[in-house]
């Protein structure tokens, strides 16, 4: 094996399919066509693969450049592995919906949380009132 440093590393990986997790918590999967020394990579046949629960759902993208620094995680994909996945692939529309209706449930489990802190700082700033009045 060669060890180049930096993202010369990744030459030897052109050409195959790999997963990319972006900063924002994308995931995309594509054939990696070309790389440049600040790692911004360009993808072919790509897909955003979104997941739910035990779900998954693949939006077709096309060609797909990222910028270096919104890179996460890059890993080559097994192409004899790819498709033993204990998840199940379901339509666009589904995955989105199932995705909407799982950021709805974490939207309102914070504002719960953030109501409750808010109570809680009431009730020691009323506690702190009387221990001052003492």
């Amino acid at each position: 094996m060669n060890y180049m440093p930096g993202t010369a590393s990744l030459i030897e990986d052109i050409d195959k399919k790999h997963l990319v997790l972006l900063r924002d918590g994308r995931t995309l999967i594509g054939f990696l066509r070309s790389i440049d020394q600040f790692a911004n990579l360009v993808l072919h046949q790509t897909v955003e693969r979104i997941h739910v629960g035990k779900k998954y759902g693949d939006i077709p993208r096309g060609i797909f450049v990222v910028r270096g620094e919104n890179v996460v995680l890059l890993g080559e994909i097994d192409l004899e592995k790819e498709s033993d996945t204990p998840l199940q692939q379901v339509s666009i529309e589904e995955i989105l919906e199932e995705q909407r209706v799982e950021q709805q449930t974490r939207l309102e489990a914070e504002k719960l949380k953030v109501q409750a802190l808010k109570d809680r700082e009431k009730e020691v700033q009323t506690e702190e009132v009387r221990g001052s009045q003492s």
